[in-house]
């Protein structure tokens, strides 16, 4: 370190003092997810840049300056790095000239259910496994979940984390990652949505996440279930039958299956089920948050990902001759 500071002061004489408290300041990094991915061939310039985006640097040049001036702006590696929030620059340079990459991964998809992710977490040789039993009242209770359910609380991404962190940690993250995606599209949403607080808007989301084939229909998707709110309509959404149904479900659905009441059976019962069903995208979340107004009440998939809409129950029957009935 001092022949590095020595280095620094010999070449940068005039600008050494306001080098040096930038190289050994920590940085202070604000952001929930501190891990980020250098890409191979990724340039000095365009690292900085990224630092930048990723809001861990105010500006690019005085790393940039750094970096060259410690004769290391073609060292730097590719791969995923977890950062301390209380890095400093020179610490930070120093993990990528030396390749001090996360060793783990895991990816959450979206519309994956709770067991799922967990039996991820469980399958990951990286994470160190320290819950018992492995269910979403434990999890609520770790991670203090107020709501019904941890069910879907859980941000899909792909999250690259140290050797041996905890299932727990990796699950905080997710999580806070989720509420602060949750708190902003909250904050944002259409003035017409019919919800009572953003649990209820995840809840939506996650159906909507469940029945949409193709993106671009989300919306609309969303549209379909307010306005059969709106009029009392029961939402009628096979998926939440389903998750209603857990283990006992065998793949394919029945009129037994729709008649079989559960809390979470939107054909038996009122308005929105007691929680999530899944794990929504931001895309679904967004839908939820602002649907497409519509006069249609059903729609019916065509077998292509794409769903015909309709506005009563005799076009919707034609609609499911048509596209369903073979």
């Amino acid at each position: 370190m001092k022949k590095w500071l020595f280095r620094l002061l010999i070449i940068f004489i005039p600008l050494g003092a306001w080098i040096i408290h930038f190289l050994v300041t920590p940085l202070h990094i604000n952001k929930t997810d501190l891990a980020i991915e250098i890409e191979p061939g990724s340039s000095l310039k365009v690292i900085a840049f990224q630092l930048v985006d990723e809001k861990i640097l105010n500006e690019p040049w005085r790393f940039i300056l750094l970096a060259k001036a410690l004769g290391q702006s073609r060292k730097l590696r590719p791969g995923n790095y977890n950062l301390n929030p209380n890095i400093t620059p020179y610490q930070l340079l120093k993990s990528f000239v030396e390749g001090r990459a996360t060793e783990g991964s895991i990816t959450f998809i979206e519309g994956q259910d709770l067991n799922s992710m967990l039996d991820k977490i469980k399958a990951n040789d990286s994470i160190k496994k320290t819950m018992k039993p492995y269910d979403s009242k434990a999890i609520a209770l770790a991670l203090g979940i107020t709501s019904p359910s941890a069910e879907g609380q859980f941000f899909p991404d792909t999250y690259y984390f140290s050797r041996n962190t905890t299932d727990i940690e990796i699950l905080e993250r997710a999580y806070k990652a989720m509420q602060k995606k949750l708190d902003y599209e909250w904050a944002h949403r259409a003035e017409e949505v019919p919800y009572k607080n953003s649990f209820e808007a995840l809840t939506m989301a996650s159906i909507i996440e469940k029945e949409t084939g193709k993106s671009i229909e989300a919306n609309l998707i969303s549209g379909v279930f307010i306005h059969r709110l709106s009029i009392n309509m029961k939402l009628q959404s096979d998926p939440t039958v389903i998750y209603g149904l857990g283990k006992t479900f065998d793949g394919d659905i029945t009129k037994k299956d729709l008649l079989t009441d559960t809390p979470y059976n939107t054909y038996t019962r009122e308005g929105l089920p007691p929680g999530p069903i899944t794990m929504p995208s931001l895309i679904s979340i967004r839908a939820a948050l602002h649907p497409t107004k519509t006069d249609a009440l059903y729609f019916v998939g065509k077998g292509d990902g794409t769903h015909y809409f309709s506005e009563n129950l005799n076009e919707h029957n034609n609609a499911v001759r048509k596209y369903q009935i073979k």
